[in-house]
């Protein structure tokens, strides 16, 4: 029999790691072995063809954006494109940006409460918010590709690296590591050491939807296929050729004219005239881009490489189904 949802479960993730038990023991208990803690990402690829062969068609992922990201990779794998799972996500990890945009709302006993009322009532897509994942493929054929919601390289990628240096990773929740990184990026930008190297970037070139748009140092490389981040900050905006229901990116170049000025408006969500007629500011909505750079970027928190060539393409899955509680 079909089960109505399973759970992957990360004991590992830092809210699973203490005052979980009861938890662990209610969920075993109400879906035996459907209550799933895959160890190795092999382990977990295996669990998710399992789940593709049995036609499981509600997925709760109880992590962060690092094991969301692995399940919707395992799931673009071995699911059809025309039948994919739906999603909830329960915030238990040390990332859980994209769980402010399609999360379930809950985690723990009142998720598993709120999940079997759900079930109960034979319909768990029945309050959801639809989008889709973005997937990083590379040029060789070999190098399967994986999924995430949040792409991002040059000074974004300096940041994460400092956010996972055991000091702030190991001292912080992930709200504070945030600000933590934040002023250590700050002061990066405002020593004379550091502050060429991280305004300069990285070397990029970029490709959107089979049009050249920029080539040369990138100061800042952003994408998503979220609608939403944290605290009102949404840096992108629609070019004339754009759409909505793609990915949306921000590329800005080396050594950005008025940066300050830019930083302070983009976070709060708003693009004065003069930052889209600036030719250092680019963004859009797209469904395919490919980037050309050496560098290592980050999808989901985790970084990643680009490959000996420097060669990855960023596509779009089919509309994913989150369920909301």
């Amino acid at each position: 029999m079909t089960p109505r949802f399973v759970i992957i479960h990360n004991p590992r993730s830092r809210r699973n790691r203490s005052g979980n038990e009861h938890y662990s023991m209610m969920a075993r208990r109400s879906l035996g072995d459907d209550f799933l803690t895959p160890g190795a990402p092999d382990e977990l690829v295996r669990t998710v063809a399992d789940l593709a062969r049995r036609n499981v068609q509600c997925i709760v992922v109880d992590g962060g954006d690092g094991t969301l990201s692995d399940v919707l990779s395992a799931v673009h794998c071995h699911y059809r494109p025309d039948s994919l799972p739906a999603i909830a996500v329960l915030p238990s990890g040390n990332t859980n940006l994209i769980a402010g945009d399609v999360g379930f709302g809950l985690r723990g006993m009142e998720a598993l409460s709120r999940l079997n009322r759900l079930a109960a009532g034979g319909d768990m897509r029945r309050n959801i918010r639809r989008r889709r994942g973005l997937v990083v493929s590379w040029s060789d054929p070999q190098r399967l590709p994986v999924v995430g919601m949040f792409h991002g390289g040059a000074a974004f990628r300096r940041g994460i690296e400092l956010a996972h240096q055991p000091a702030i990773l190991d001292r912080y929740s992930h709200e504070m590591a945030v600000i933590v990184t934040l002023g250590s990026s700050i002061a990066h930008l405002l020593s004379r050491r550091f502050r060429q190297e991280w305004m300069q970037g990285d070397q990029v070139a970029l490709t959107v939807e089979g049009t050249p748009r920029r080539s040369g140092p990138c100061f800042l490389f952003l994408a998503t296929t979220l609608q939403k981040l944290p605290h009102g900050v949404w840096p992108f905006w629609q070019g004339h050729d754009s759409h909505d229901d793609g990915i949306w990116y921000l590329d800005v170049a080396g050594s950005p004219p008025r940066l300050t000025g830019a930083v302070l408006s983009l976070l709060r969500g708003r693009v004065p005239a003069w930052l889209r007629r600036n030719a250092a500011y680019d963004s859009g909505c797209a469904r395919r881009i490919r980037l050309e750079m050496k560098e290592d970027f980050v999808l989901d928190g985790e970084v990643l490489d680009s490959g000996p060539d420097g060669v990855t393409y960023l596509s779009v899955t089919p509309p994913i189904d989150f369920i909301q509680a």
